[in-house]
């Protein structure tokens, strides 16, 4: 075995829709709406989450993954995280190396600790970026353009350090409306030539641009809400897609894709689904 094949199976991932080998999650054990820090979660404060539900529904998630041949990584989930199921914020990878930085919002910040701590358990490399802010949820790449969307959470300091790191990738910085908490909420590449889309969430001049890059899927304002975008490729056009977004998946079926129902729905009041509850470690190249 090569050195580079030695790497490529510790972390390697090139695009948001190759075979998906590892990724790594965290159960919903502690979760809760703490501090409100999203529009979801507004809307559900009052409503609260059921632990019970949201676990039955992540083991559910986690099963499906595994009978599709993918091996899940269980992060422990400590009490003081109620975010922590939320995987895709803490790092992410891209190509060989595997990017861990600060989280932005206190109520998350130590999080990433756990992380690194199962990296250098599997002796896994990383690299930390200190004092910058980038989250996974605003990070999708697709094999040499990396689009990174700038927000609340990810800074144009973290864009430019990443961008340094990463100079023989196309890095496109996408700007977007504040209310929506990642560019993942609004946007989501599923093939070499599709992505979904929820125009209202992005400029006009951003949306164009994508258009002109891929066939563009709307997804509408109802299903927006319920994180229409956020669906998560395991390859071979199969992914993971609420049940309740009806119009999404008829358009996804259309285009041949094999959409996998899991529900959800519980999860979800916290402001995230499928993609933000995965964190991709190993992906094949091929699609």
């Amino acid at each position: 075995m090569t050195a580079l094949e030695k790497l490529m199976k510790q972390s390697y991932c090139i695009n948001e829709y190759g075979k998906l080998k590892k990724v790594i999650l965290c159960q919903p054990k502690h979760m809760t709406i703490r501090d409100v820090i999203n529009d979801t979660q507004k809307h559900f404060v009052n409503e609260g989450i059921h632990i019970a539900v949201a676990m039955k529904q992540h083991k559910e998630f986690v099963k499906t993954l595994e009978e599709h041949g993918v091996e899940v990584i269980l992060l422990p989930p400590a009490k003081k995280f109620p975010e922590q199921v939320f995987t895709r914020d803490i790092g992410f990878t891209l190509g060989l190396t595997t990017f861990v930085a600060d989280m932005a919002n206190k109520v998350r910040q130590g999080e990433e600790d756990i992380l690194k701590d199962w990296l250098k358990g599997e002796d896994v490399s990383y690299f930390n970026i200190v004092s910058e802010n980038i989250e996974g949820g605003d990070v999708i790449i697709d094999n040499k353009t990396i689009f990174i969307g700038i927000s609340d959470r990810t800074n144009e300091f973290a864009i430019e350090h990443v961008r340094h790191l990463l100079s023989t990738f196309e890095i496109i910085t996408i700007p977007f409306k504040n209310k929506y908490l990642h560019l993942d909420c609004v946007f989501n590449i599923i093939s070499p030539t599709e992505a979904l889309i929820y125009r209202d969430g992005l400029e006009k001049k951003d949306v164009d641009f994508l258009a002109s890059r891929y066939d563009l899927i709307d997804v509408n304002h109802e299903e927006q809400f319920r994180l229409g975008t956020n669906v998560f490729s395991i390859g071979n056009k199969k992914l993971f897609s609420l049940p309740s977004n009806k119009h999404v998946n008829e358009e996804l079926r259309k285009r041949g894709f094999e959409v996998i129902e899991v529900p959800f729905d519980e999860i979800i009041k916290s402001g995230g689904s499928y993609r933000c509850c995965t964190m991709p470690l190993i992906r094949e190249q091929s699609y």
